[in-house]
């Protein structure tokens, strides 16, 4: 699950620094970065409590 996860940032970062790179999509670019921070923040909780079992 994690591997997935992981992969999921890893494209929605790569999108986010296209996007900012040829100043394309504008908003979204910031919606993508903010589900990046979310998914990170998410996986580091999640690996913490795997880490106390």
């Amino acid at each position: 699950m994690l591997g997935i996860i992981w992969g999921i940032i890893v494209i929605l970062f790569a999108v986010w620094l296209i996007g900012l790179i040829f100043h394309i999509g504008g908003a979204l670019i910031n919606l993508l970065l903010i589900v990046v921070l979310i998914l990170i923040i998410w996986n580091l909780i999640q690996s913490a409590r795997n880490k106390r079992k």
